[in-house]
């Protein structure tokens, strides 16, 4: 196929996500042809590291052949059928084993298909919760300074971004923000976990004069991504869960970006050995092969909508709920992590590329280097607007796939890299650093 008239086609017929449509007037999108393990191809046959895993999806590399191996399987005995008054044994399966990595704390799977789906499931439970129990002016919700959750019109409403929020604001219900425990904001002689317990006094401060309005307060545990990689101590989370629990307000933990073993362990909550009310997965939890979202909750939450009144069961749903082909590719998605000690390989992955990275960590064009697990960031000294646009680009033209949040760039890489990739991931930052702030 031409590649020009693919482009073509495609800026005609195809509204693209968060995108404003008239920057590629200059800026040709790029068609992918195919994609293997760390590499996407585009028509022309040129390869681009997948350094940020595709929007942070994609876990063992794209394609792997045990995730298409089940996906095939799969095919040939059930692609769908409604979760509405049937089951089948892929939603069973997986509801088990999550539940069983929570160590039964977390015992019932509501699923969806993306992220910002499971955040309007889970805040839309704790609602449903407490007037369930005869709580309904505990309707609100509390989110971190410059927390994203999403883009649907609930998850928008504890999301702090304002160019998201903004546009929308007169759809969206009113939420209250509280201080981030971002590490960054630890002041001249203070460290990380001061900040988080800063952040955690700000938050014992809100909860005292308005937890009985307050339904529950959503956090992404450890990192905040879309904000620009916000990471904080795992205090802030061991604090707020105690503080949830003496306030009577529910902890909502998004672990859409964090959770399947991104931030070192597999869920970013076992660090500060919290449990959460509900805990959101997505992303990488099919191996980024197809969509698929879940919000997990525990035993008390799912008796509070056990009743024969339908009015008091919980009211959501979707016509792809707990689709078997993608339950299936989360279930092999667990046996990888379970069979190739990923948790384990990751911590000496995450060495090696921390080591690798050391020169660009010292590099006096960049301020506060960060690493989380398998997420590293660092925030460009620059004050150009057009800063990440110009440094994706640079990237690109490198063979490596790189997209800046502001003057915060990050590598959230898949957990199969090479030497030769993780020599290109570094050397590519550095030319690309090179170019645009010379």
């Amino acid at each position: 196929m031409n590649n020009d008239n693919l482009l073509r086609r495609s800026l005609d017929a195809v509204w693209h996500p968060c995108t404003q449509m008239k920057l590629h007037e200059t800026l040709p999108l790029v068609p992918i042809r195919r994609a293997q393990g760390a590499w996407l191809e585009d028509m022309d046959g040129h390869r681009f590291l997948d350094a940020i895993s595709s929007w942070w999806t994609n876990l063992f590399g794209h394609g792997h052949p045990r995730i298409v191996a089940a996906l095939r399987e799969q095919l040939d005995t059930l692609d769908h059928v409604m979760l509405a008054g049937f089951t089948h044994e892929p939603v069973v399966a997986l509801s088990e084993k999550l539940s069983a990595l929570t160590g039964h704390e977390l015992g019932h799977c509501f699923y969806a298909s993306d992220g910002a789906s499971a955040v309007e499931i889970a805040l839309k439970m704790s609602f449903h919760f407490w007037r369930n129990t005869g709580h309904p002016g505990k309707n609100r919700f509390l989110s971190l300074a410059g927390s994203y959750h999403g883009e649907t019109l609930g998850a928008l409403a504890v999301t702090d971004v304002a160019l998201f929020r903004d546009a929308y604001a007169p759809l969206l219900r009113a939420c209250d923000t509280v201080p981030s425990p971002d590490g960054r904001l630890a002041g001249a002689g203070q460290t990380p976990r001061d900040a988080a317990v800063a952040a955690a006094i700000a938050l014992e401060a809100t909860l005292a004069e308005n937890h009985h309005e307050v339904a529950a307060l959503i956090v992404e545990p450890l990192v905040q991504c879309a904000t620009g990689m916000a990471m904080h101590d795992a205090e802030y989370l061991r604090r707020a869960r105690a503080l949830c629990d003496h306030y009577g307000v529910h902890l909502i933990a998004d672990e859409i970006a964090v959770g399947c073993g991104r931030t070192g362990s597999f869920f970013a909550c076992e660090q500060a050995d919290i449990v959460p009310d509900f805990l959101c997965l997505s992303k990488g939890i099919t191996g980024g092969t197809l969509p698929l979202s879940t919000v997990m909750t525990t035993d008390a939450v799912y008796a509070a909508f056990w009743d024969d009144s339908t009015a008091r069961g919980f009211l959501h749903s979707h016509s792809y709920t707990g689709n078997p082909l993608a339950c299936r590719a989360a279930l092999a998605t667990l046996e990888i992590f379970e069979t190739d000690g990923v948790i384990a390989a990751n911590r000496r992955l995450a060495a090696q590329i921390d080591a690798a990275a050391a020169p660009l960590a010292a590099d006096p064009r960049v301020a506060h280097y960060r690493h989380t697990g398998m997420i590293w960031a660092f925030d460009a000294n620059t004050d150009d607007p057009l800063f990440a646009r110009r440094f994706h680009q640079e990237a690109m033209a490198r063979g490596l796939l790189l997209r800046p949040l502001g003057n915060t760039v990050y590598f959230m890489p898949p957990y199969i890299l090479g030497d030769e990739e993780i020599e290109l991931l570094v050397s590519g930052t550095q030319a690309a650093l090179d170019a645009v702030l010379p």
